[in-house]
């Protein structure tokens, strides 16, 4: 019973963490991240880029190709203005620039002019990026030219300002595009993707997003997107190209680029623009870009189930493991259950990627496997106690080392049942004890006695023997149960030899017994036979004994000691001790309950 509520308390406890969990605090999203960042970056390479989107890349090739060109980055405007007049002849669906141009180059306003009257020219394909900053000031949202593409709600404060990075150097009508803000989660990993920003009623694009509306692609309700991430996207250095449209004889297609969305951006480690993503921890900030295009286009962004679904999944789990514990089933096949649902979540995350949806599967778990380890550890504490509380019991007439072997060799429940079996059984008698009693206060006598019995006991202890109970001053013990010992006979006899010494040595310390000049001696009857072994008593009081004639007749041997020898022994027990010992023949002597005499012998050391 104490074992079933300490299991109650166990799902409790995970019950109330786990309402915290998946009513906010979100303990497990660490562990959803970890394996679905995983999925991803496998899954990527399987899920096709988009033929439509193609990256212009300011790698580290063209940074060195156009050195003498452009001289060192960043690069005269005037580059980029004849890369736009280049793209455009082809009439690609949009040009769309991951570079800020967010001051004018006042030592260069000759290149500033051409690429703003380029943008004025093809103003109908180009897409510039604007940055929200941390803090800082900005202008008020109200005054933004109306390329920018803001909306004001019926509940905009018309007095709201909000730091950006806007494209100053450029003519505010080319100013169409948006944000490009990275959103990091709590860990710095980017997995979700900005389509508008809502502030004090206004509504400020993504660029993303206002590409999107303008292709009239699907645009989703949220503010965000996770993304759902592709191989990489076709990519051309910008170098190649850029010298090949220079060229005499360009050897490009001339419509290479004919209803292609063009994202220029760069990829070189030196522009730092590098973000942490579940693909790689440097992954390019234009490919994010790209891959945000790319799920609008196809609609393919992932969605997520609502959470509290996993909460309910990781309760039952817990409740499951709970029940199968309490019911007592093998802690091991638990395990395994666990690991199979553990293994076919991950298969289920995977499958459920190819349909554009993102499971958090992996708390619940978490959840799972924390409630298994904490029932396991309850399971293992709760049989500690039962082996603890069966050495406690077998140690009051087992030698601890005997009990030890017993309770961990599981042979408990076999003990228990009561049956016949070949044992030799030991009787020791102190002589004189009512004499003795009679001439000593029972404060002494009591004293006296237990310093014997606990001298005699470790004896009986030392040859694995069973002390089956106190008999006033007597001593009964047996040998060959509960544990199994083809030589008990010999350890009952060698344990005789040793009580018969170790009484002499006691009687040493008895200075007041010599002094009063009082007899202190021992008798020790043995005989080996059947008897019935087990718990044998009422439920409420069981006791772990010997009965039957085996026992009678050790105890009949040990009264026939007096005044023949201190240890005898029957001709069975002689028998089942072989050569072990020399043994005297005391002779045959008429017992009680029994017709025919008795052979006796005195076992003495070889």
């Amino acid at each position: 019973m104490p074992q079933r509520s300490a299991f109650v308390f166990i799902l409790v406890f995970l019950t109330a963490l786990i309402a915290a969990d998946y009513g906010g605090w979100r303990l497990t999203r660490p562990v959803d991240h970890w394996v679905n960042d995983r999925l991803l970056a496998r899954h990527a390479p399987l899920h096709a880029p988009s033929a439509d989107i193609v990256i212009i890349d300011i790698d580290q090739k063209s940074l060195t190709a156009l050195i003498d060109e452009a001289g060192s980055w960043p690069w005269p405007r005037a580059m980029h203005a004849e890369l736009l007049d280049a793209l455009a002849r082809q009439q690609p669906k949009a040009v769309v620039f991951d570079l800020m141009f967010n001051e004018p180059d006042t030592f260069r306003a000759d290149s500033d002019k051409l690429f703003q009257d380029t943008a004025r020219q093809h103003a109908d394909v180009l897409y510039l990026p604007s940055v929200q900053l941390a803090d800082g000031t900005g202008p008020l949202l109200r005054n933004l030219p109306p390329s920018l593409g803001l909306i004001k709600t019926p509940t905009a404060n018309l007095n709201a300002s909000l730091p950006l990075l806007l494209p100053w150097a450029m003519p505010q009508e080319t100013w169409r595009g948006g944000l490009i803000n990275f959103l990091a989660d709590h860990d710095g990993v980017g997995r979700n993707y900005l389509l508008r920003r809502n502030f004090e009623g206004w509504q400020i694009p993504a660029l993303a997003g206002q590409l999107a509306a303008d292709q009239h692609w699907q645009i989703p309700p949220q503010d965000r997107i996770t993304l759902n991430w592709t191989a990489p996207h076709r990519r051309i250095s910008f170098s190649d190209f850029y010298l090949d449209f220079n060229s005499e004889h360009p050897k490009r297609a001339s419509n290479e680029f004919a209803g292609k969305i063009i994202l220029i951006g760069t990829a070189a480690p030196g522009l730092q623009d590098l973000r942490p993503t579940p693909i790689a921890a440097a992954y390019p900030g234009v490919e994010i870009l790209a891959t945000a295009i790319d799920n609008l286009q196809h609609g393919d962004w992932l969605r997520r189930p609502h959470h509290v679904w996993f909460g309910l999944w990781a309760l039952a789990l817990c409740g499951l493991l709970v029940l199968g514990f309490w019911r007592g089933i093998n802690m091991l096949w638990l395990g395994v259950t666990l690991i199979i649902t553990s293994v076919l979540s991950v298969v289920a995350g995977w499958l459920a990627l190819g349909q554009n949806w993102l499971l958090p599967l992996y708390g619940p778990l978490a959840w799972g496997w924390l409630c298994y380890w904490l029932c396991a550890l309850q399971a293992w504490l709760s049989e500690k106690r039962r082996r603890e509380r069966a050495m406690q019991m077998f140690g009051r007439f087992l030698d601890p080392r005997v009990a030890r072997s017993l309770v961990d060799s599981a042979d408990l429940a076999v003990s228990q049942r009561a049956h016949s079996q070949q044992i030799t059984v030991l009787f020791s008698d102190i002589r004189g004890f009512t004499s003795l009693s009679e001439a000593h206060p029972p404060e002494f006598v009591v004293d006296l006695l237990n310093r014997y019995f606990t001298r005699q006991v470790a004896v009986i202890f030392k040859h694995g023997g069973t002390l089956d109970k106190f008999i006033g001053d007597c001593i009964m013990a047996f040998w060959g149960a509960p544990t199994d010992d083809p030589d008990h006979a010999r350890h009952a006899v060698a344990a005789a030899l040793e009580m018969a010494a170790e009484l002499a040595a006691f009687k040493q310390t008895l200075s007041e017994l010599n002094h009063l000049n009082t007899e202190f001696d021992v008798g020790i009857g043995i005989h080996t036979g059947t008897a019935v072994v087990g718990f044998i008593g009422a439920p409420s009081r069981l006791d772990y004994t010997v009965i039957g004639d085996t026992v009678n007749l050790a105890s009949r041997i040990e009264s026939q000691t007096k005044g023949i020898a201190r240890i005898l022994v029957s001709d069975a027990t002689r028998q089942a001790c072989g050569d072990a010992f020399g043994f005297v023949d005391c002779g045959s002597h008429h017992v009680k309950g029994r017709e025919q005499a008795v052979q006796l012998f005195e076992p003495k050391e070889k």
